[in-house]
């Protein structure tokens, strides 16, 4: 049974730095790309970093630049570094395993978890 669990979420003020955690179970992690995706209220859901089996990252453009993805393939964890936040990254952030990439696009599994939610104060 596949499990993720995210943490590292909190109020921050425009600016400031977090830096959140996915522990992956259940998985072969080392061969699995990994993403991280956000929702905020009002909003679609949507992909904000992905990395890829070989540690190639790829952002959307409204973090490029901010955010930086990492994995830990020995403690089958997933990372996302924010820096220099913004009121509009306000959302609920979950990790998950994706597919792909198919035609450079990922697509990511039914593993969703609670996420962790992540507060930017302006």
């Amino acid at each position: 049974q596949v499990r993720l669990v995210e943490s590292g979420g909190g109020l921050v003020q425009a600016g400031g730095s977090l830096r959140l955690s996915c522990a992956a179970s259940g998985i072969i992690f080392s061969i699995n790309p990994m993403g991280w995706y956000r929702r905020a209220p009002g909003k679609q859901r949507e992909l904000v970093a992905a990395i890829g089996r070989d540690g190639s990252a790829s952002y959307s453009e409204t973090v490029k630049g901010r955010f930086t993805i990492s994995r830990d393939n020995a403690k089958n964890m997933v990372y996302l570094q924010m820096t220099s936040m913004k009121p509009e990254d306000t959302a609920v952030y979950y990790c998950n395993v994706l597919n792909g990439p198919y035609s450079g696009s990922y697509y990511p599994e039914d593993y969703w978890a609670q996420g962790t939610q992540v507060t930017v104060s302006s």
